[in-house]
């Protein structure tokens, strides 16, 4: 059973999203915060252990997602962040997945969609609506990068969710030789992070969906 915690400022679409989601195959809500900083008090205080949060990105006067995303993925075994939300600009997309967040979705995906995206998520798959593939892929085409072989077979497994150590012995090199082949895709795609990165390739088509 997948647990999750949702993170949203208004009461009623936190009761909606609860509902959804404890209507999910596999899944269950183990709690709710109404902004960043709640959510982070919850994780810190192990108060509850979900495998995948739920995070709005606006939430009134409190913190609001993109930051409450960054200190969440910088905890000790973190859970994934998911991004669920109105807000579909290029700023806000690029800022989330920058933050770490493993996935971005609207809030007008239907329950299914959002299902997948929550499984693929607690897998630590790479998740974008397909809007937001398509306004990240439109930013990309002004200079789409170019990535060697082996730095694009690097990158497709980093989106199947391997880590370093396991994409060594996938490929019989070295994890040292991995890191270098990893700085030198974060530098081709302008980015910092391992979700990121899956991010640009796949809205690039550099890579294709895990």
């Amino acid at each position: 059973m997948i647990r999750v915690l949702l993170v949203d400022d208004h009461p009623v679409v936190r009761r909606g999203l609860r509902a959804m989601v404890d209507d999910l195959p596999g899944v269950t809500a183990v709690g709710e915060a109404a902004e960043g900083a709640e959510a982070l008090r919850l994780l810190e205080s192990l108060e509850v252990r979900p495998d995948v949060v739920l995070m709005d990105l606006q939430m009134g006067s409190g913190m609001h997602g993109v930051e409450a995303t960054r200190r969440i993925t910088a905890l000790p075994d973190p859970p994934a962040v998911l991004i669920l939300t109105t807000y579909s600009t290029d700023a806000d997309i690029l800022a989330a997945v920058e933050a770490g967040a493993t996935g971005y979705l609207l809030k007008d995906a239907p329950p299914e969609e959002v299902a997948v995206a929550v499984h693929a998520a607690a897998r630590g798959e790479t998740v974008l609506a397909p809007p937001v593939a398509a306004r990240l892929l439109g930013r990309v085409r002004a200079g789409r990068p170019t990535l060697s072989p082996r730095e694009a077979e690097i990158l497709q497994l980093l989106a199947e969710g391997l880590a370093n150590r396991q994409i060594s012995k996938r490929l019989f090199i070295s994890e040292a030789t991995v890191k270098t082949h990893l700085v030198h895709i974060y530098d081709k795609l302008g980015v910092d992070s391992r979700t990121s990165a899956v991010a640009a390739g796949l809205s690039s088509g550099l890579i294709r969906p895990a």
